[in-house]
């Protein structure tokens, strides 16, 4: 299920690191960590659900590839962004 147009403006106005900013990295891994918290709660209501499994393993690694290019950019964007989306990472 696609995000409501306003959760989205939420997400990007609390995540964005300047004023016209839509698409920065710590914006996508915002919007695709909101995706993957609804995927989740979704699939643990319907288990069977294979077709969401699949796509759920996708954005997670869509969001593991942003993530590992924060880190190699700046790692300190990098860990400022796990601890505020609550991502578990390896220390």
């Amino acid at each position: 299920m696609a995000l409501l147009q306003e959760r989205k403006q939420e997400l990007i106005s609390e995540y964005q690191v300047h004023e016209t900013d839509t698409g920065s990295p710590e914006v996508q891994v915002a919007l695709l960590t909101d995706r993957i918290n609804s995927l989740t709660t979704h699939l643990q209501a319907n288990p069977k659900d294979y077709a969401s499994r699949r796509g759920l393993m996708t954005i997670i690694g869509k969001r593991k590839r942003l993530l590992g290019y924060i880190q190699a950019e700046s790692p300190e964007r990098y860990f400022e962004i796990t601890k505020r989306l609550n991502i578990r990472v390896k220390k």
